[in-house]
């Protein structure tokens, strides 16, 4: 039998061996240990987190499968609906960025056809240390080949995604992947081993001892004493998981196909005793008939293994013939390993001798829950600051440069080129714009994708900065002609046993819950990482928001580029006085200070619904939200995506800076033809939203007159030409350096 010190040894706390005692009346053996270390580390049970989740709406008309499930679906009509999930591979990216990734994208590509969706787009979120550190640009271009590698060999274009570079991530970084696949309302499978008799089958690649503790490792903080625990290193092999799909997917036709479950973090425990308890069965299976590609592998070690490519499939008995000639068309292993039992238990045995017997959901759903204090971190009480002490700058040309010479708002080309993105011929409009849209074959339909974080806000206000990041994700849909219909999360914490950051991770699951219900967006998957931290410090709080929307006519859907000169350019929303939490503010001046923008959720919802309804009506050329960098990076961008310059003059009391350069929410930026702008006013009114000219589209240059009472206050005036080679290249050249 196992002991209370092994158990330690496994990272099990004496509260949590008290309650397996509890459940088995017994010592456990070393297997059961096992199965309990894994399936009850923070990565597999959320306990840590589950209290705090079920805050979140995850219900509405649209859902037709909320958080529970491999990944969440959504309704889009016509009987279509699409599924969707965003996971962190976050430790072992910190490890091998390049298989920590790539594992990452395909451990999501397996959620997405193990519900019977084919896959159609990857998006990710990545966040690194500065790229002046040699090890944050070895982690970064690692990752991102891994990302692309996998999903080009995949033939899933990646259509989307953020890179985000601060030191906060040095130690840590963050690889947030997310998968969407389109499928049929009379096609969804879920994971459940229901019927008894029926038989448990492992199909996919062969089982090694690659990622044993993978789920326990992800499940600390990094340190020099648990990089190399366990083999926490998962390999993957893009090519198998492409026969894998396509063997899935034809499988999932079968009326005799019962349950499918992806074998990802915890491998075959987590996948057999999951699928049990959701059927409120038991499975009796003999690890001596997993097909395995190491000698000697031992009951344990079978168990627990994070190999990749693997599928768990419930079928009918009397189908293991047909489930065998299926995979081994696309040359694949498929062997009955199990019964599906009556008694809930998830028995274990080798060669026929019973080596572990445990409930099943007691594995799946029975981690002691964990009451974590909450504090709010002293340091918030130092972040604000007199912005009046802040002196003028004397040259908006010069800061204007500089915001776009920095890699978190300049061109992320350097990275979305070395991914597919067009694979399938769905995708309509590629990366670089607000979102991607991609077209639903045989339909006028089409989607929109956005994945946005926002960790600096929700740094310097947790709850502000959770609402932020939702609206956001909403916004660069609607700028792109779709109406929101559902989020995924990942949400990325340092250590919650820390008071402080168990009150960061409740403040943005708060803001990102209030948001969702104002702006009638559920939660329909997603995932927690805690522990991300290293040796010196953890990584600014970073909710991670993947949103899909709906565009009935595909045709309608709008990006940020200027189209016409001539133009009239407006705001929706109002400029505000708000500096705090800006990227001119911490990277310009190096000030890390807030307040962080507030975010009124109501008039968010005014000015979504009238860009929205603009669009649909035809009135609007180009659509763009103001993010990082402020109206005039916005501005910049449209322009520089167009080749076209523009020309204004804003009246303001607010300083030039502020007004240029502050982050402010709610606001949109459209372009139209003049002779639809009474038209625009008139809806705007109905719905209670401010519009204001601000200028017109011209050739050349990029020219903003800043006034307060007539009296020029601030000028900027830089060819279209000489920004869009800095914004084009800053990435590039720290990488090349």
């Amino acid at each position: 039998m196992a002991g209370r010190e092994e158990a330690k040894k496994l990272g099990l706390t004496d509260v949590e061996y008290d309650e397996i005692l509890k459940v088995l009346g017994r010592e456990p053996n070393y297997l059961e240990l096992n199965l309990y270390s894994v399936m009850w580390s923070e990565h597999c049970s959320y306990k840590n987190s589950k209290p705090v989740l079920k805050r979140f709406p995850t219900q509405g008309p649209q859902v037709l499968q909320g958080p529970g499930e491999n990944a969440g679906i959504v309704d889009i009509g016509d009987n279509l609906a699409v599924a969707m999930k965003v996971e962190s591979h976050n430790h072992p990216s910190a490890i091998e960025p390049y298989q920590g990734a790539a594992t990452g994208a395909g451990g999501m590509i397996r959620d997405i056809f193990t519900m019977g969706a084919r896959p159609i787009a990857l998006l990710n979120s990545l966040r690194f240390g500065s790229l002046d550190n040699k090890r944050a640009k070895f982690l970064f271009e690692g990752a991102v080949a891994g990302i692309g590698d996998y999903g080009n060999a995949m033939g899933i274009p990646t259509v989307g995604g953020e890179v985000y570079f601060d030191d906060s991530y040095k130690e840590n970084p963050l690889v947030n992947a997310m998968c969407v696949g389109i499928i049929r309302h009379d096609k969804i499978v879920r994971g459940k081993a229901a019927g008894v008799g029926n038989s448990v089958m492992v199909v996919g690649a062969a089982t090694g001892r690659d990622g044993m503790h993978g789920a326990s490792f992800a499940s600390g903080e990094l340190s020099d004493d648990n990089q190399d625990q366990g083999s926490p290193m998962q390999v993957g092999d893009p090519f198998k998981e492409k026969q894998l799909m396509e063997a899935c997917l034809e499988l999932l036709q079968k009326e005799w196909v019962v349950g499918v479950q992806d074998m990802g973090a915890a491998g075959v425990v987590s996948s057999t005793c999951e699928t049990a308890a959701r059927a409120g069965n038991g499975i009796e299976l003999d690890v001596a008939l997993v097909h395995q590609r190491e000698k000697d592998m031992k009951p344990h070690e079978i168990m627990i293994s994070e190999s990749q490519e693997r599928m768990l499939v419930i079928v009918e008995k009397g189908h293991e013939d047909d489930v065998k000639r299926i995979f081994e068309k696309w040359d694949l292993e498929a062997v009955k390993i199990g019964t599906v039992t009556d008694d809930g238990m998830l028995r274990i045995l080798e060669n026929g001798k019973l080596v572990g017997e445990v409930p099943a959901v007691s594995l799946a759903e029975g981690a002691p829950a964990v009451k974590r204090e909450s504090k709010r971190p002293a340091y918030m009480d130092e972040l604000n600051i007199d912005l009046s002490k802040i002196p003028v700058p004397a040259d908006l040309n010069k800061i204007l440069a500089q915001l776009l010479d920095l890699p978190n708002i300049a061109s992320k080309a350097m990275v979305y080129r070395q991914f597919d993105q067009t694979s399938g011929t769905d995708t309509v409009v590629k990366p670089g714009s607000n979102a991607a849209v991609l077209r639903i074959k045989g339909t006028k339909k089409g989607i929109a994708i956005s994945i946005d974080g926002y960790g600096y806000y929700c740094y310097l206000d947790p709850y502000e900065g959770g609402k932020q990041v939702v609206a956001e994700a909403a916004r660069n849909l609607v700028v792109s002609g779709a109406k929101p219909l559902a989020l995924t999360d990942g949400l990325n914490f340092g250590n919650p046993e820390k008071p402080e950051v168990f009150y960061q991770f409740e403040k943005c699951v708060e803001g990102i819950s209030e948001a969702c219900r104002h702006l009638d967006i559920p939660v329909i998957s997603g995932n927690v990482s805690f522990y991300n931290e290293g040796k010196d410090s953890a990584v600014y709080p970073t909710p991670i928001i993947g949103m899909v929307g709906a565009l009935d006519d595909v045709n309608k859907y709008c990006t940020m580029k200027f189209k016409k000169e001539g133009d009239v350019v407006v705001l929706l929303g109002e400029n505000t006085d708000e500096l705090g939490g800006s990227v001119y503010l911490k990277e310009i001046l190096d000030v890390v200070a807030g307040p962080a923008p507030r975010l009124d959720i109501d008039l968010e919802k005014r000015i979504q619904t009238c860009c929205l309804k603009a669009i649909e009506l035809g009135l609007v050329s180009s659509a763009h939200d103001i993010n990082q960098g402020g109206l005039a990076v916005a501005l910049a961008e449209s322009c520089i995506a167009s080749n076209l310059g523009f020309v204004g003059e804003i009246e303001t009391d607010l300083r030039p800076d502020t007004l240029l350069f502050g982050e402010g929410q709610s606001r949109i930026i459209l372009s139209l033809p003049e002779e639809n702008l009474s038209v625009l006013n008139k809806l705007a009114e109905e719905i209670g939203v401010q519009v204001s000219v601000l200028g017109f589209v011209k050739s050349g240059s990029l020219k903003i007159l800043v006034k307060q009472k007539e009296q020029v206050i601030g000028i900027i005036d830089t060819p279209v030409e000489s920004i869009t080679e800095i914004w084009n290249n800053a990435i590039k050249w720290r990488v090349e350096k």
